[in-house]
């Protein structure tokens, strides 16, 4: 696998792995998450795309079969900047990835996504509704802590705040 910056043309596509995962996480007890919304909007991915925040997981085929958001820079998320029950780890810069999803057509999709997101900043942000067992599984997993609970634009739903950064 590797990751690349989405074009315009990969656009239908990662509506495809959009789709798919809506339905994965209602399947498995997530419905609200993305479900009520049909999140993300089109709008919202054509701006990712446009920003050169949004990259795509492409296998040995050179098929997508995952896509994500990622930036990074000092105080990027407006939603992380109030936390509640509890505090981040550490103050400086980092990364967040949001809107991760994978068509389930190979293993480790997300584990390489977000292992991949580390690699280019070594302090990385991610949130999840408390509903997705199967993200937070995946970041404890993956050696981050659960830091507290933030609030998004999209909705009022509470979501889990997790951070994993080198210096810990």
């Amino acid at each position: 696998m590797k990751i690349r910056k989405s074009v315009e043309q990969d656009f239908n596509r990662i509506m495809e792995i959009y789709a798919y995962a809506r339905n994965f996480m209602a399947e498995h007890g997530n419905e609200k998450q993305w479900g009520p919304t049909n999140w993300p909007p089109e709008s919202l991915i054509h701006n990712d795309i446009k920003d050169g925040n949004s990259y795509v997981c492409v296998n040995d085929n050179g098929k997508v079969i995952g896509v994500f958001f990622f930036v990074f820079g000092k105080d990027i998320d407006p939603c992380y900047k109030d936390i509640t029950e509890g505090h981040w780890l550490e103050d400086s810069p980092y990364g967040v990835v949001h809107r991760i999803a994978g068509d389930g057509s190979e293993k480790g999709i997300g584990t390489f996504c977000i292992n991949w997101a580390y690699e280019q900043c070594g302090h990385l942000r991610i949130d999840t509704h408390g509903d997705n067992t199967v993200m937070q599984n995946l970041v404890k997993k993956l050696g981050f802590v659960c830091c507290g609970t933030i609030y998004v634009v999209e909705d009022n739903d509470p979501r889990l705040a997790y951070e994993k950064c080198s210096k810990r």
